[in-house]
């Protein structure tokens, strides 16, 4: 988490196919850090197996070691199916580039 700085607030573009039609390559969104997330909500995680790895996906429910967390596009989306419970590091909550609005 030191890697993303101490504000509560970061803007992050998204990366990869994943969480399409959600979000697409290239969205510019708003995380809030250090946010419990809810089951829905669309959230910032790192995963034990790859602690270099950032990826953004949806939280499904807690599991233990983390959150079970999947991508809107299963096609194009490696997650906790493969690489099991994640850790959340935040939760995006508003898309600001190209099509500003909340993220549900």
């Amino acid at each position: 988490m030191s890697s993303l700085g101490r504000l509560r607030w970061r803007r992050l573009r998204v990366r990869g196919p994943s969480m399409a039609p959600t979000l697409r390559d290239g969205d510019v969104v708003l995380l809030r850090l250090r946010t419990e997330p809810r089951p829905g909500d669309v959230v910032l995680v790192r995963w034990p197996s790859r602690p270099n790895q950032l990826s953004v996906k949806r939280a499904v429910c807690r599991a233990e070691g983390g959150w079970h967390v999947t991508g809107d596009h299963p096609a194009a989306s490696t997650d906790s199916r493969e690489l099991g419970p994640a850790e959340v590091l935040g939760v995006l909550r508003w898309r600001l580039v190209p099509r500003p609005g909340r993220i549900r």
